[in-house]
């Protein structure tokens, strides 16, 4: 990240809480952008700070092939939270190749969520704070084979296609509160 992930989170934070909640009684902060832009990184900086909730949409994506699926478990989730009820999802394995156990989530103070298409339309009336990360293709590519593997190439261009075609049709990069530079 071109900016130390510490000093964003504090600026992610301080921006979220100044804003009234959204999520029910709580606050939902939504850090999106495309793979291996950073938003990983950074939503553990904010759980490090603020000692919230995160989830990861890594585990709601049905496979390689799954990123246009995010909304069928997300949005039922964050819906349910709003209404101040826990709320479930199934996680996905990627080992496995399946959903696995279900988890529940309870209402929060503060929750995050971090993944590309975490500031999806169908819940944006639920974000407090739309984050979105920018990266080079190049770059997000180098750091995806770095943290994967090369073996995992061909799924990597495929889901880089899927997400930019998320993008479109989404428009996040221009509907978000804060947009950061993470080319390195």
């Amino acid at each position: 990240m071109r900016s130390d992930p510490a000093s964003i989170a504090a600026r992610v934070l301080a921006s979220a809480l100044a804003r009234p909640a959204t999520l029910g009684q709580g606050r939902l902060i939504c850090i999106d952008g495309l793979a291996g832009s950073g938003k990983t990184t950074l939503a553990a900086a904010v759980r490090a700070q603020a000692r919230c909730r995160v989830l990861h949409l890594d585990d709601f994506y049905p496979g390689w092939r799954g990123l246009d699926r995010v909304a069928d478990q997300v949005g039922p989730l964050l819906h349910e939270l709003a209404s101040g009820r826990p709320g479930t999802y199934r996680r996905w394995d990627w080992d496995q190749d399946a959903f696995v156990e279900e988890v529940t989530v309870d209402p929060s103070p503060l929750l995050v969520i971090e993944g590309v298409g975490a500031g999806h339309r169908s819940w944006s009336d639920l974000i407090t704070l739309l984050v979105w990360l920018d990266s080079t293709q190049a770059t997000r590519l180098e750091r995806g084979l770095d943290r994967d593997g090369a073996a995992v190439r061909d799924q990597w261009i495929q889901w880089q296609d899927d997400e930019q075609a998320m993008l479109a049709k989404e428009g996040t990069d221009r509907r978000a509160d804060l947009v950061v530079d993470t080319n390195d």
